[in-house]
């Protein structure tokens, strides 16, 4: 057991000395008196019970005990050091600005409480949320506008220079609004007769919206519009006939206050991995790291 008496000044006191081999240089490095570092270095070694140095003419030397202690006493004091400059730069965090991209459907799920651990963890942190297309977030990650991107894998060429960790899968989702025609008779064959929103083309899901259609007996839409603007899409979906093909994300505050509805299709062919991207040649950082953290915590929470 550690004896309560021993202090940080103790192991200062005692690893400076050995170190200059003399109390009054240890004592001028530590900015202490001579006889207040002799008194500190005699109370250390009264709790030891053993003397942990020897003072002759030729100066200081290390008892067996102190050879001993020494080891142990730099490496915890070297521990303490290495702790109390982590914090530091975990208190510098706080206030430096962190860019954030986000896929829109990332950006409803699991944005939001992320933000709150990660700003109840540091109060005074500056995350500054960017939602778009998939494409054009990792362009601006690979451009350094953007410190990190919560998203979709991204094909091997606009994967170059970045590294993905897989987070979560989500699937596709075919939304209408409550009270709308194909609830009733949910016939996938019957969309064509509606304007479908369908995710324009580069975007991370208009593959999977494609293969789940072709799937479907279902070749060309006559009244479709393309967009990846869920505002839009939202609004447009509530007010009109509309059906919208869109991640699960996106809408799944919509379905859980049945402001929409969505269809009972089979779906499982259109999960694909959600994820976080960063470059590789990036510097990690405090902020960085907090921000991952609290990312890995509100996903893990999500699929329980």
């Amino acid at each position: 057991m550690i004896d309560a008496r021993i202090r940080l000044r103790h192991l200062a006191a005692f690893l400076e000395i050995s170190r200059r081999k003399s109390v009054s240089r240890a004592a001028e490095a530590l900015h202490l008196t001579q006889p207040a570092i002799s008194k500190t270095l005699a109370e250390l070694e009264d709790i030891l019970g053993l003397a942990l140095m020897t003072r002759s003419r030729a100066g200081i030397a290390l008892t067996p005990a102190g050879e001993v202690f020494l080891h142990y006493a730099a490496t915890s004091h070297a521990a303490l050091r290495q702790g109390i400059d982590a914090i530091a730069q975990t208190k510098m965090a706080a206030s430096t600005p962190l860019a954030i991209g986000a896929l829109p459907s990332v950006a409803a799920r699991v944005i939001p409480g992320t933000v709150m651990r990660f700003r109840a963890a540091r109060p005074g942190a500056i995350p500054r949320i960017v939602t778009g297309p998939n494409g054009y977030l990792l362009d601006q990650l690979r451009l350094g506008e953007l410190d990190l991107v919560v998203g979709r894998l991204g094909s091997p060429e606009a994967m170059r220079g970045l590294s993905f960790a897989q987070l979560y899968s989500e699937r596709i989702a075919v939304v209408v609004r409550p009270g709308h025609p194909l609830i009733e008779t949910p016939d996938i064959a019957r969309i064509t007769e509606f304007s479908v929103l369908l995710p324009e083309r580069g975007a991370a899901i208009r593959a999977l919206a494609e293969r789940f259609l072709i799937a479907n007996g279902i070749g060309e839409l006559p009244n479709r519009i393309e967009t990846v603007a869920d505002a839009f899409g939202r609004a447009f979906t509530r007010q009109t006939d509309a059906v919208w093909i869109i991640s699960n994300g996106v809408v799944a505050l919509d379905l859980a206050e049945g402001a929409l509805v969505e269809l009972p299709f089979d779906m499982g062919d259109t999960s694909g991995p959600v994820g976080l991207t960063l470059r590789t040649d990036a510097p990690d950082s405090p902020a960085l790291r907090m921000f991952t953290t609290a990312l890995r915590e509100v996903t893990r929470a999500l699929q329980a």
